[in-house]
């Protein structure tokens, strides 16, 4: 019997998964696909008509969305290319380029200590304290929201200060040195927790000792920064913009020592759990500080008069 799109897909998957590729949003898209391609009544490997029928059926949806959808059937016709020769791989940019920058917003000083501000007056005997927590982790770690949501408490060294993060995105594991003033608060959370919920393993909890879950934080985190005004086209600030600014801001300090910024940005990938350097740089923008940075090296060196 032949093999389905939708046994294809998903040994694709076992296979990208086994090598550490999460694949969530991509892998749901891919099935989605297969599920189309089999109802439809296709048979063997995809082709080209049937990759962009399916990447084009959300007629109200952008078409960096579509573009994206396309991506992600490319790479899997590509791998199903070497063992089934007959499969058709739809052409690059066909639908234009499948990603594009959405610059973040960066974060002042003072918006952050507003955000904590108003998180600490959430109702709750915890949860203020734990929003608290989680926005001045992010602020001054660069965690993914994921990897602080994820984090137990056996996971935060106080005594050396250094958290460890388990298996993260690409399954990479790291130590994160905090700073003492991270560490101290992070202390104070974690006595608070013990007192309402012992023996939780998770460092951040909610009211019920549950660790939090995504939605509820994007929730409440909107209506934290309700009243600030984006610097990007987006709508609203996010939570991840904390990792953007956490980012810039380490730049601008190193850009402010003798030694600068040259040669460093491998630690900071390596800090922010990058498998790539060129991740990184996705994260940086062009603040005001940085832009000062980069004029002070592209001055024209005045020449002495002959």
């Amino acid at each position: 019997m032949k093999a389905t799109m939708l046994a294809r897909a998903r040994a694709y998957l076992d296979r990208r998964r086994a090598l550490g590729y999460a694949l969530r949003v991509e892998g749901e898209l891919l099935l989605d696909f297969a599920r189309f391609a089999d109802r439809s009544g296709h048979r063997g490997p995809p082709t080209k008509r049937l990759a962009l029928k399916w990447a084009t059926l959300p007629s109200s949806a952008s078409r960096l969305y579509k573009a994206r959808r396309l991506e992600i059937l490319r790479t899997f016709a590509k791998h199903l290319a070497a063992i089934e020769p007959s499969t058709e791989v739809p052409p690059r940019h066909v639908l234009g380029p499948a990603h594009r920058r959405n610059p973040p917003h960066i974060y002042t000083a003072q918006q952050i200590e507003t955000l904590m501000g108003r998180a600490s007056r959430l109702s709750g005997v915890l949860r203020p304290h734990t929003f608290a927590t989680l926005v001045g982790l992010i602020a001054s770690t660069g965690l993914r929201i994921s990897e602080a949501l994820k984090l137990r408490a056996a996971d935060v060294d106080f005594l050396h200060r250094v958290l460890t993060i388990r298996e993260s995105k690409f399954r990479i594991t790291r130590l994160v040195p905090l700073h003492r003033s991270t560490a101290m608060a992070l202390k104070r959370y974690h006595a608070r927790r013990l007192r309402l919920w012992p023996h939780s393993p998770f460092f951040l909890v909610s009211e019920r000792g549950m660790p939090l879950s995504g939605s509820t934080v994007h929730h409440t985190f909107r209506q934290l920064a309700g009243s600030i005004t984006p610097t990007s086209n987006r709508a609203t600030v996010r939570i991840h913009d904390l990792r953007h600014t956490f980012a810039c801001r380490v730049i601008e300090k190193w850009e402010r020592t003798h030694r600068r910024a040259a040669g460093r940005i491998a630690v900071l990938s390596r800090y922010l759990g990058h498998a790539r350097v060129t991740d990184t740089y996705w994260y940086l923008s062009a603040t005001p500080e940085l832009l000062a940075a980069a004029a002070r090296d592209f001055k024209t060196p005045r020449h002495e008069d002959s």
